[in-house]
């Protein structure tokens, strides 16, 4: 989506002009054309909303009742009961295995729950734990999904190429998973997930850098190559021991080369909802920035210098610089190298300065999806100039889940 960074501060500017800021704003057109697109993108398969990357009830609701959307991948436990009660979504995967023991009581204690959400699992340990605090003769039949492992260890494992996740690496691991969770009481096996980070979290195109682009794209062609075989193979083992519901894959960096895999029944897309800086790295599709927020400018230090307040809302990963909040309009704004984005103030410098009084709001784009919703308690939502809609994110609810 093509975007004249002059029209859309403009019309930013007059949809929340009665606001005082620091506050976010999702620009609904960018969203919904996002949402469209994703679909396209997955060749027909539902794409699961990874609520990580979204972390607001409205919004994660809003997609899902869009064609093509089906269900959400959830980061914890406590946040998948509470999505399944408030009426988001009767599908809630928990994408990681959970130790919260009052949460698995909870589920435990409550058929319709346990019909609705499914359990993430790598090891009979988790199993333990989760028997520890209900046994199996006194809880429904729980729903449990195997993680497998879908980092790339070439070189006979000397080198590893992507996130460290799940031990249930080969197919015959997997297989052994399947046929213990199969004799147990208590637990059902319903699905299989492999998250290719390194291709599906990974921008193929970093700006400036060319030659680490192409090495990028090299490594994710050799994994994908693999993976396609061993994730082929790792479902095929464990339909042996159970009747598969799905087989769930990718992220939004990677949802036509995952959709195109005949092991994998959905897809899984969130960030790209929304647009965050990091996905401007991808070369085969970028997202419309959908979310900014504003901070107000409240001096002046120096000619060609402007500090706004606030603005160090940082993102999860490693510690550089493509994890920092970046200020895109108006443009020709850039962080100074020696302060960063700071808590309480964020000096601004270039071109984009010459124009900036006091009072004037600074639009900064977040670097990863979600984590923006953990500083605001609400978010407005724009259509055209005007703000349609405001709604509490996750914090804004009295939840932080993580």
């Amino acid at each position: 989506m093509a975007i004249d960074s002059d029209t859309l501060r403009e019309r930013l500017d007059r949809a929340t002009a009665h606001l005082d800021p620091p506050y976010a704003v999702v620009d609904l057109t960018a969203f919904d054309a996002n949402a469209n697109a994703l679909v396209g993108r997955a060749g027909g398969k539902p794409v699961r909303a990874a609520s990580k990357s979204i972390r607001t009830r409205a919004l994660i609701a809003r997609a899902l009742r869009g064609p093509g959307w089906a269900g959400v991948l959830a980061f914890t436990l406590p946040e998948a009961i509470w999505l399944v009660r408030t009426g988001v979504t009767d599908d809630a995967l928990v994408a990681y295995p959970t130790a919260d023991r009052g949460a698995l009581a909870e589920l435990a204690a409550d058929p319709v729950l346990a019909a609705a959400v499914t359990l993430m699992v790598d090891a009979t340990d988790q199993l333990d734990l989760i028997d520890a605090v209900c046994a199996p003769g006194r809880r429904p039949e729980l729903r449990v999904c195997l993680d497998l492992d879908a980092s790339w260890r070439p070189l006979g494992g000397r080198v590893h190429v992507g996130v460290r996740r799940s031990p249930v690496h080969s197919a015959r691991a997997a297989g052994r998973l399947a046929a213990a969770v199969a004799r147990r009481p208590g637990f059902r096996l319903v699905g299989l997930m492999s998250y290719e980070a390194q291709i599906a979290g990974l921008g193929d195109a970093p700006p400036g850098r060319a030659v680490l682009g192409a090495a990028i794209r090299l490594v994710q062609r050799g994994s994908y190559r693999e993976l396609l075989a061993r994730r082929g193979a790792a479902v095929a083992a464990v339909r042996e021991h159970a009747d598969l519901e799905f087989v769930n894959g990718g992220g939004t960096g990677s949802l036509v080369a995952t959709s195109a895999d005949p092991a994998v029944t959905e897809v899984t897309a969130g960030s790209g909802l929304y647009g965050p800086t990091l996905f401007d790295a991808y070369r085969a599709w970028r997202p419309a920035p959908a979310t900014f927020f504003a901070c107000a400018v409240v001096r002046r230090p120096a000619p060609g210098l402007v500090t706004v307040l606030g603005g160090g809302w940082t993102a999860s990963g490693p510690a550089e610089r493509s994890r920092l909040p970046r200020p895109w309009l108006p443009a020709g704004l850039s962080l100074v190298g020696t302060e960063g984005a700071g808590e309480v103030q964020t000096p601004l410098s270039g071109p984009g300065t010459a124009g900036l009084r006091v009072g004037d709001r600074v639009w900064f784009r977040h670097a990863k999806a979600g984590e923006l919703c953990e500083h605001v308690n609400d978010v407005h939502l724009v259509a055209g100039d005007e703000v349609v809609d405001t709604v509490p994110t996750y914090r804004g609810e009295g939840h932080a889940f993580l």
